[in-house]
């Protein structure tokens, strides 16, 4: 089974997942969200698992050019302006099969790998 990372090159924790797979000779499929952003069926799969609010990066310069450091969204509008603005996600956002992860979680991608 492929993995599938979602991230953006200039991240050093997408490279990070990048090549920790890559070590371990796993196949991966690389959504650079710069060029193409996530589907909202995508990203409601991360949503179920861990919340909106994990999704977001809140250190992140985007996060405050748009002002949503004093914004009190719901889910629903804060989903739609995550597929919009990929670059205030938490990445890598990384799928394998139906395990899940958001950041580098090199202790989690083990895991999988070990079962």
């Amino acid at each position: 089974m492929d993995v599938q990372i979602f991230g953006v090159k200039k991240s050093a924790d997408t490279r990070k997942a990048l090549r920790f797979f890559a070590e371990r000779r796993i196949k991966t499929h690389f959504v650079d969200l710069m060029e193409r952003a996530a589907s909202r069926g995508e990203l409601t799969r991360f949503v179920q698992k861990f919340g909106v609010a994990a999704l977001i990066d809140e250190r992140a310069r985007r996060y405050e050019e748009l002002g949503l450091r004093t914004a009190r969204y719901g889910d629903e509008r804060c989903l739609e302006i995550l597929v919009g603005e990929p670059l205030i996600l938490k990445v890598p956002l990384v799928r394998y099969g139906n395990a899940l992860s958001i950041g580098a979680a090199e202790t989690t991608w083990k895991g999988w790998l070990t079962t």
